[in-house]
């Protein structure tokens, strides 16, 4: 369809460190138009990161820096206690790291997004939302940033004068303030793939979150994630491709692959 309205379908992959895996990323790269490569801080390492970048560049994936806190052991889901210039720091260390591997793989870095409890609390927070917006800025003014939608990541980046991309989670479930729920709470990862495909459906339809309550929060919508590191993933991925593109979507990468 010529006018077929466009989205990018993005995962996180990478995810793993040394010989531990996490995630079947070679189906996933079959699946998604953009992966989110963990940087080697909260998973991820030189090796794990170049073979997911070639396989990314061999499927015509988009790549991104997937940045988030030096939290091996947690996961990167931990909230640490860093000031504004050291979160820049440790964004620009990681988008530079990405860059190196990508090339010399052969592919090439187009966005940056925050993993966890970063991304959390650049969701609300503005002071870290531009720290992490400056660093990537500084690094390399074209990178894109993915940022949740309808966040104060989204605003820092429109300030920086980056490219954005408005995310929203196909297995998330989102608070009355737009935020995404708590995983420790009940119901905030969504694992029923028809449930996570009719959410999508009616935000793309919409162009708004929709909370738990069912509130609408008006967002431009130009991604949607799901998840690597659960035991659905894959069949999740596949089955909201397929929803998708049952819609009408023209599935492509936001950034260029």
């Amino acid at each position: 369809m010529a006018n077929s309205p466009r989205i990018d379908l993005n995962a996180d992959l990478g995810e793993g460190f040394g010989p531990w895996r996490m995630g079947d990323d070679a189906a996933m790269l079959q699946i998604v138009t953009s992966a989110n490569v963990a940087c080697g801080f909260h998973a991820g390492d030189p090796d794990i990161m170049a073979r997911t970048f070639a396989l990314a560049r061999e499927t015509g994936v988009a790549v991104g820096a997937h940045v988030g806190y030096p939290d091996l052991a947690g996961f990167g889901r931990r909230p640490m206690t860093l000031t504004p210039k050291e979160i820049e720091r440790a964004v620009a260390y990681q988008i530079g790291a990405a860059q190196g591997l990508a090339a010399l793989q052969g592919h090439r870095v187009t966005y940056v997004k925050a993993h966890g409890a970063l991304a959390n609390l650049a969701e609300r927070d503005a002071a870290v939302a531009d720290a992490l917006a400056r660093a990537t800025r500084a690094v390399d003014p074209a990178l894109g940033l993915l940022a949740i939608a309808a966040s104060e990541q989204a605003r820092a980046g429109e300030r920086a004068g980056l490219i954005v991309a408005h995310e929203i989670f196909a297995d998330r479930a989102y608070l009355e303030d737009g935020r995404l729920q708590p995983r420790r709470e009940a119901g905030a990862v969504i694992v029923d793939a028809a449930i996570a495909i009719a959410r999508v459906r009616e935000m793309l339809a919409e162009g708004a979150l929709i909370t738990i309550t069912g509130k609408r929060l008006p967002t431009p919508i130009d991604s949607v994630c799901v998840h690597g590191d659960t035991a659905h993933a894959v069949d999740m991925a596949r089955a909201l491709r397929a929803g998708l593109e049952a819609e009408g979507y023209d599935l492509r990468a936001f950034s260029g692959a």
